[in-house]
C-alpha cells in the first residue's frame, strides 16, 4: 500500500469521519400519514430532504468524494401504517427493494443528464416520472455542492471531476469509480439495501484499459485508486442494516465467462483480488465465477486471500450456475451475465427482480413432522410421506405470499432495464420476478433419514413412533441408541456413498415441492441450499433429532457437514457435496468449511487449497467458500476481544469482525472450527 492508501485506511478504520455525522429529528412519517402520501411521493421527498441535509466533507487525502454525514433515515411510515400495511399484504424484510443488483454501467457511461433527458422524453407522464426526476434533481444538486466545496478547499482536481461526473458520463478509470460511488451511495440513502455491485471487473475494465493504453494512469496509480475506492465501502457500512455488523450485502462478481461462454477474466480481475487481499478488510465482499477455462493461477490468488484470513472468496461454478438459470427460465445471455445477490442467491444485474431470500424451511423439523403422522411401512414409503410433508408446507407458503409487494425505489428504477420505458418502478416487477427459499439443515436431515433407515427400517430396533418419543425425550434413557446414531451410522461428508444417495434424494425431494408453484408476481420459486441466520434460529427449539443432535444445538451453517461429524478429510467432504447437489436446488449455498489457518504456513498450500476448490468445481459443486481459522485464536478473541480488533471471519454468506458478532454466533464458528481441518 503506498502511504496514502495506509493513512486513509487508518483514517476510516479509526471511525474518524464518524465525527461530521449528525443525526436527525425526522417527522416526515407523520407528515406523510397526515396528508395521504402516496409510497412514490414519499420515498421522493424523503430522498430530496436526505441529500439536503448531507454536508459535503472530504476525507484527509482522498480522491474518491462522497461520505454519509446523516446518520439516520428517516422512517416513511408511522407504526399504525407498517401495522395496517402488513395484515392486508406480505413483505419481505423492510418491505423496500433489496437484494438488487442494478445495471450500473449504463448510468456510468451515458450521465445523469442524459438519464434525465430520456426520462423525460421516454417515460409516460405520471407519478412515476415526476419522482425520479425529482430525484435525479436532488442527486445532481448534492454533487454540485460536492464540486462547490472541493473548490473552496483548493482541491482543483476533484472538482474538475465533479464538474463532469455525474452529469455527463466518465471517460476515466477514476471517473468511473466516483460516479460508481455516487450511485452505491444514494441507492442507500434512498432506502434500498444490500445493494450489490455486479461483475464489477467487467464494467470497469473498458475505462481502465483506455487509461492504460492513453498512459494518463499506469498499473500502480489505477490500484492505487482501486484500493481507495474498496476503502469507500467501509465509510459509511456500520449505518447499514444487517442481521449482524458485517451482513451488508456489499458483494462483488469477478471473473466468470463472457457472452460467448469464455472466460472473462482480466488484469481488473487479478488487480481486486490483490488490493483485498492488501487491505485485509470485510467489504467488498468477493466473489469468483469460476469456468473450466478459468487460469489456476486465479484460483491460487483466491486462495491467498482465504489464507489472509478473509473468508473469501466465494466461488461460483458457471458450469452448474448458468445450466440451473436456463432450466428455471432465464435466457442464455442472462444467466451468463448472472451475479450474487448479496450472500450467494443468484440473480441477473439490471433486470432481476428475483426475492431470493423470502422464505426458509427447517428440513428437519419438517423431517420430524413426517415421523410423528407417517405410517410407512418401508423406507421408500417414508421418503414419500415426507415429501408430501414438503409439498405442503411449500404450498402454505406459496398462499401465504399470495399478496406479496414491495415499496418503491425510484432512483433504482432508474438503474434497471425497462423501468422507464414502461413508466413503472422497479418494485412492481422485472424480468425476473422469482421467490426463493432457503432449506435449513440439511446435512442434519440426511444423516437423519440415514439413522431412520437402519434402526427403524433395517435393522427394527425403533418403530418411528418409538423413536420419535426418545428424540422428545432428548434421548434420555437411551445412550446406546445415541451412540450408535452419532458414531457409528455413516454421515455426509464422511465418503460413504449412502449418505450421498440419501442427499441426492432429499434434494430431489425438496425441489419437487415446489415444482408447478407460481408466485404472485408470475415467477417460481426457486429452492436453494443456504441457510442465513436460521441454523440458529431454526435450531434452537426444536428437539432432538435421529443424528445425534441433541435438543436445541444448531444445524451447520449452509450445504456443509452436521457439527456432530466426525472428523473427516476435505477431500472427502467436497465430493461428497459435490456429487449429492442437485441443480433443481440452485438457489444457493455453498458449502462451507473451516481449515486451520496452519495448512497455509506449509510452503505449497496456497496450492493446495486452489486444487482442491479446483477439484470442487470439477465435481459438480456449485458454491463453495473456505475460512481459515484457528480454534484458540477465536476463544482468546472472546476474552480478549481488544486484541483481535480485526480478526475476520465467514458467517454464513458474508465476513464480519469476530468480535462484533453477537455471542451465539461466535459461538457456532468456535464449534465449526472444532472440525478444522489441516
Amino acid at each position: 500500500m503506498t502511504d496514502r492508501i495506509v493513512s486513509l485506511r487508518q483514517f476510516v478504520t479509526d471511525g474518524r469521519h464518524h465525527s461530521w455525522r449528525k443525526k436527525f429529528s425526522w417527522n416526515l412519517a407523520e407528515s406523510f400519514a397526515a396528508s395521504g402520501s402516496s409510497p412514490l411521493e414519499r420515498v421522493s421527498t424523503a430522498l430530496e430532504a436526505v441529500l439536503a441535509a448531507e454536508t459535503p466533507v472530504f476525507l484527509p487525502g482522498e480522491q474518491i468524494a462522497f461520505t454519509r454525514t446523516v446518520a439516520n433515515l428517516p422512517e416513511l411510515y408511522t407504526k399504525a401504517e407498517q401495522q395496517a400495511m402488513r395484515s392486508r399484504n406480505s413483505y419481505a424484510e423492510k418491505g423496500v427493494v433489496f437484494n438488487l443488483c442494478c445495471d450500473f454501467a449504463s448510468t456510468i457511461s451515458a450521465g445523469l443528464d442524459r438519464r434525465r433527458q430520456e426520462v423525460v422524453e421516454r417515460c409516460p407522464a405520471g407519478e412515476f416520472r415526476t419522482a425520479v426526476l425529482r430525484e435525479i434533481d436532488a442527486v445532481l444538486e448534492l454533487a454540485d455542492r460536492y464540486c462547490a466545496a472541493a473548490k473552496a478547499a483548493g482541491r482543483e482536481e476533484t472538482a474538475a471531476m465533479l464538474a463532469k461526473v455525474p452529469h455527463r458520463g466518465a471517460e476515466s478509470f477514476r471517473e468511473a469509480l466516483q460516479f460508481l460511488r455516487i450511485l452505491h451511495f444514494i441507492l442507500w440513502c434512498e432506502g434500498e439495501y444490500h445493494n450489490g455491485l455486479g461483475r464489477f471487473d467487467q464494467y470497469l475494465w473498458p475505462f481502465l484499459e483506455r487509461d492504460l493504453q492513453r498512459e494518463t494512469e499506469t498499473p500502480e496509480s489505477a490500484f492505487e485508486l482501486l484500493e481507495e475506492f474498496f476503502l469507500t465501502f467501509h465509510r459509511d457500512s456500520d449505518l447499514y442494516p444487517g442481521v449482524q455488523q458485517g451482513d451488508n450485502g456489499q458483494s462483488m462478481v469477478l471473473g466468470g465467462c463472457d457472452s460467448a461462454g469464455h472466460d472473462a477474466s482480466n488484469l481488473l480481475t487479478r488487480m481486486c483480488l490483490r488490493a483485498s487481499k492488501e487491505l485485509a478488510l470485510i467489504d467488498p465482499k468477493i466473489n469468483l465465477r469460476v469456468t473450466k477455462e478459468t487460469p489456476f493461477e486465479l484460483l491460487e490468488l483466491g486462495s491467498e486471500l482465504t489464507a489472509a484470513g478473509l473468508g473469501f472468496p466465494q466461488y461460483n461454478n458457471d458450469e452448474v450456475v448458468i445450466d440451473a438459470l436456463c432450466r428455471w427460465g432465464y435466457s442464455l445471455a442472462d444467466a451468463r451475465n448472472y451475479v450474487v445477490a448479496a450472500c450467494w442467491e443468484f440473480t441477473i444485474p439490471g433486470c432481476g427482480m428475483d426475492v431470493p431470500n423470502l422464505e426458509a424451511v427447517s428440513l428437519p423439523e419438517l423431517l420430524l413432522k413426517t415421523m410423528a403422522d407417517s405410517a410407512a411401512a418401508s423406507f421408500d414409503a417414508f421418503l414419500a410421506d415426507y415429501g408430501t410433508t414438503l409439498r405442503r408446507k411449500a404450498v402454505a407458503l406459496n398462499r401465504k405470499h399470495r399478496r406479496f409487494t414491495m415499496l418503491p425505489g425510484p432512483f433504482a428504477s432508474l438503474l434497471c432495464d425497462g423501468c422507464i420505458e414502461r413508466g413503472r418502478d422497479i418494485s412492481t416487477g422485472g424480468r425476473y420476478n422469482n421467490f426463493g427459499v432457503h432449506g435449513t439443515g440439511i446435512s442434519t436431515a440426511v444423516d437423519s433419514l440415514a439413522a431412520i433407515r437402519q434402526v427403524v427400517f433395517e435393522e427394527k430396533q425403533y418403530t418411528l413412533k418409538q423413536f420419535f418419543d426418545v428424540l422428545y425425550r432428548n434421548y434420555q434413557g437411551n445412550p446406546e441408541l445415541l451412540a450408535e446414531v452419532r458414531n457409528r451410522i455413516p454421515k455426509l461428508g464422511g465418503g460413504d456413498p449412502l449418505p450421498v444417495a440419501l442427499a441426492q434424494k432429499l434434494l430431489s425431494l425438496w425441489a419437487a415441492a415446489w415444482e408447478g408453484l407460481r408466485n404472485s408476481r408470475g415467477g417460481i420459486w426457486r429452492p436453494g441450499t443456504g441457510s442465513a441466520m436460521f441454523y440458529i434460529r431454526h435450531a434452537e427449539h426444536l428437539p432432538a433429532t435421529p443424528d445425534g443432535r441433541l435438543a436445541g444445538e444448531p444445524f451447520p451453517a449452509n450445504y456443509a457437514p452436521s457439527l456432530t461429524v466426525p472428523q473427516t478429510g476435505t477431500v472427502s467432504v467436497v465430493r461428497d457435496f459435490a456429487r449429492a447437489f442437485r441443480k433443481e436446488v440452485c438457489n444457493g449455498g455453498p458449502l462451507t468449511i473451516e481449515i486451520h489457518d496452519s495448512v497455509f504456513r506449509e510452503p505449497d498450500g496456497v496450492g493446495k487449497v486452489a486444487r482442491l476448490v479446483e477439484l470442487f468445481l470439477r465435481e459438480g459443486g456449485h458454491q463453495l467458500q473456505l475460512n481459515a481459522i484457528d480454534r484458540e485464536q477465536l476463544l482468546d478473541a472472546q476474552k480478549h476481544p481488544e486484541r483481535h480488533r480485526n480478526l475476520i471471519v465467514r458467517v454464513w454468506g458474508w465476513s464480519g469482525c469476530f468480535v462484533e458478532l453477537d455471542r451465539e454466533f461466535q459461538d457456532h464458528i468456535i464449534r465449526r472450527a472444532e472440525m478444522n481441518f489441516r
